[in-house]
């Protein structure tokens, strides 16, 4: 089984074997890589049924979100802005907290401070595509909600006409899709992640989680909205990276975990394979003591990425594979627009 493994739940006694250094391989036998070759056009037919999944995507996402959800912002407020524009005279029925008070004193009346609508928000999805998200054991991959959950914040995203754009880190280099608005820039993104190739080892240098956040940071100097979706199990200072771009932007953090991330089965020997590291182990699951510390180490882990989230400045929004991704996301949404503060958790990692 592919997971990535907490650590310390493995103490001496165990039956575990079979530790090395092994590139996993579904079917179990080792293929060798092909040779290096220039690439060819996608066959007709692959390029047919990668456009019926994510037009079925679109299609699931729109029909069931008009459904649970009103109105066109994402944000949690579209107010009248935080750019200082100008001043002008007080006139009845202004806010009182927005009189500029120095002016009105140089002025002998009083004046109050203008600022431009926010009436677009740019949004930014980074999308994590590391080899630990090719894991699902319940209805669908890590990496098919990474998907499902862009397609869902991008058409909130884009429905009002707002920009959105696209960072996908876990590969081998950073690919940054620009912010655009309309729904061809939202499919133009959601088929770039979905053609991310599977990995069988970890991000490559400069291009994993932390690096992405540290590059939004650095190029979005425009106060916008960021969702980062993956399970941060980067191995990088992600944390610092999103307490910094927190200061800036409205940040949604969406860890993604599959239910066996949290429990082993008891099946006998098990062998678990760290799919970016290649590290294997052989484990007897049928040791109630072996299955209790790694359920507990386990939860200690996606507590600590919990408080991290939290401490950062973002919002937690904890999706699993096991259950309805768009009803957790439509349910947070509402709980934004009605003004509260940190969204209701759903099943994940209890």
């Amino acid at each position: 089984m592919h997971v990535h493994s907490p650590a310390g739940w493995v103490r001496p006694g165990d039956r575990v074997t079979g530790v090395g250094r092994v590139l996993p391989i579904r079917g179990g036998a080792r293929r060798s890589r092909p040779a290096a070759r220039r690439p060819v056009s996608a066959p007709p037919a692959e390029v047919a049924g990668r456009a019926a999944v994510l037009r079925r995507l679109e299609l699931d996402v729109t029909r069931r979100l008009d459904g649970l959800l009103s109105g066109d912002y994402l944000a949690r407020a579209v107010g009248p802005g935080t750019e200082p524009a100008g001043a002008r005279a007080y006139q009845p029925g202004d806010d009182a907290r927005r009189i500029d008070w120095n002016l009105s004193a140089r002025a002998l009346a009083p004046h109050v401070r203008t600022t431009d609508a926010d009436r677009e928000l740019e949004t930014w999805v980074v999308a994590d595509r590391s080899a630990s998200l090719d894991f699902g054991t319940a209805r669908r991959e890590k990496r098919e909600v990474v998907l499902a959950a862009l397609a869902a914040f991008g058409s909130l995203s884009v429905r009002a006409g707002n920009r959105f754009g696209v960072l996908v880190a876990g590969g081998e280099k950073l690919l940054r899709i620009p912010a655009r608005s309309g729904p061809r820039a939202l499919m133009a993104a959601l088929a770039a992640v979905y053609d991310t190739p599977r990995r069988g080892s970890g991000p490559a240098a400069g291009a994993d989680l932390a690096a992405a956040l540290t590059r939004l940071h650095r190029t979005q100097q425009r106060r916008g909205q960021v969702i980062v979706l993956s399970d941060f199990l980067d191995r990088g200072d992600w944390s610092t990276a999103l307490r910094r771009i927190a200061l800036r932007h409205q940040v949604i953090a969406v860890p993604i975990l599959d239910p066996r991330e949290l429990e082993l089965p008891p099946v006998g020997m098990l062998a678990l394979v760290d799919p970016e590291t290649g590290q294997r182990l052989h484990v007897q699951t049928n040791s109630p003591a072996l299955r209790e510390r790694y359920a507990a180490a386990a939860a200690a882990r996606q507590e600590e990425i919990r408080r991290a989230v939290l401490r950062s400045g973002a919002e937690y929004l904890p999706l699993t594979t096991d259950r309805d991704w768009l009803v957790d996301i439509a349910a947070f949404v509402s709980s934004r627009r009605g003004g509260g503060r940190r969204p209701v958790e759903s099943g994940a990692g209890r």
